[in-house]
C-alpha cells in the first residue's frame, strides 16, 4: 500500500488545511527574522506536524471508531502536539512572520481592545486555566455527550478544536520561560497549575480503567475498527491513555517549568518579580509570546 494513502484525509476539512498552512507560513517567515534555533524549530514543526496528522489524515477513521484510538487522538490534541508548539516558544516568531503594515493596522489594535483584553485575562487566569484543561476532559467524556459528539460531524470538530486551542493556552502558560512580568504567571505558580491539573487526571483514567460496564455503547453501535479486541479492552486501554501517558506529560511540564524556575533564580531574573510593578512590560491583552520577543532569545 503507497504509504501518501494514510495521509488523505478521511474526511476533508478546508479549516484544518487553512489554519496550519498560515501558521506554517508565518512560523517560516519568522523563524529566520527572529533566529530561532534549530532546536525550536524542530518542536514547532513536529507538534503541528502531530496536529495535522491527527486532525486531517485517514486515521481519523479509527479514531472516530475505537475508544482507545479517540483517547490517543485527544492526546496528542491535548498534550502532545501544544506541548511541542508550546516548548518551542514561537510567539517571536510568529509575529515576526506577519507582515509590518499588518502588525500596526490589525493585529496590535485588535489585542488592544478591551473585549480581546479581557478575554485573554478570564481564559489566562490559573484557576480557569486548569478548570478549563481538565474540564473539557471531563465534559467530552461524559457518556450521553461523547455519544452526540461521535455521531455529529459538527460537534466532533467542535470537539477537537476545543481541545487543541486549549491544550495550547494551557501548555503556553505552564511552558513560558521568562519571568513575570513579561509572562503572565511566575514560575511557582506555572508549577501549581500544571500539578493541580495531575490528580483529576489520573482518577478519570482510574474511572473508565476499573469500571464494570461499557460506558461507550457509540463505538459497538457504529462500528468497529478492529473487531478482535473486546468493547471492555478497548475501554480500559483509552482509561490508560488518560491515567498514565496523559499525567506523564503534566510531570514532564512541572519538570521543565521548575527547569525555568531555577535558571532564572540563577541568573537574578526573579527579582524582577518582586520589584516591578504588575503589568509592566506587556500590554494586558497581549499574548505572553508577543509581548517582549527580544526577550526570548535571552532566557533560552
Amino acid at each position: 500500500m503507497n504509504p501518501l494513502y494514510w495521509l488523505e484525509p478521511w474526511e476533508p476539512s478546508p479549516t484544518v488545511v487553512i489554519v496550519m498552512l498560515v501558521a506554517a507560513v508565518l512560523f517560516a517567515r519568522g523563524a529566520r527574522k527572529a533566529k530561532v534555533s534549530f532546536a525550536r524549530q524542530l518542536s514547532f514543526w513536529f507538534g503541528l506536524g502531530a496536529l495535522y496528522v491527527v486532525l486531517h489524515t485517514r486515521l481519523d477513521y479509527f479514531f472516530e471508531h475505537e475508544f482507545f484510538m479517540h483517547r490517543a487522538q485527544h492526546l496528542v490534541l491535548h498534550h502532545l502536539g501544544p506541548f511541542f508548539i508550546a516548548l518551542s516558544y514561537p510567539g517571536a516568531a510568529l509575529r515576526a512572520g506577519i507582515p509590518f503594515n499588518w502588525r500596526q493596522r490589525f493585529v496590535r489594535p485588535a489585542l488592544q481592545t478591551r473585549y480581546v483584553r479581557m478575554t485573554l485575562d478570564v481564559l489566562l487566569h490559573p484557576v480557569v486555566a486548569v478548570v478549563l484543561f481538565v474540564g473539557l476532559i471531563y465534559f467530552w467524556l461524559l457518556s450521553p455527550i461523547h455519544f452526540v459528539a461521535m455521531i455529529d460531524w459538527r460537534l466532533y470538530r467542535v470537539m477537537n478544536w476545543s481541545m487543541a486551542i486549549d491544550g495550547l493556552m494551557f501548555w503556553w502558560l505552564v511552558l513560558d520561560p521568562r519571568p513575570a512580568p513579561p509572562a503572565r504567571l511566575s514560575p511557582g505558580r506555572r508549577i501549581l497549575i500544571v500539578i493541580a491539573a495531575i490528580p483529576p487526571q489520573i482518577l478519570l483514567g482510574a474511572f473508565i480503567f476499573f469500571s464494570t460496564h461499557e460506558l461507550y455503547p457509540v463505538y459497538s453501535i457504529c462500528g468497529r475498527a478492529f473487531t478482535w479486541l473486546s468493547p471492555m479492552r478497548d475501554q480500559q486501554i483509552g482509561g490508560l491513555l488518560l491515567w498514565i501517558p496523559g499525567s506523564m506529560m503534566s510531570v514532564i511540564g512541572a519538570l521543565i517549568a521548575l527547569r525555568h524556575w531555577m535558571r532564572l533564580s540563577a541568573r537574578g531574573r526573579l527579582r524582577n518579580e518582586r520589584t516591578a510593578r504588575p503589568g509592566a512590560g506587556a500590554r494586558p491583552g497581549t499574548a505572553p509570546s508577543a509581548a517582549q520577543p527580544r526577550s526570548a532569545h535571552g532566557t533560552r
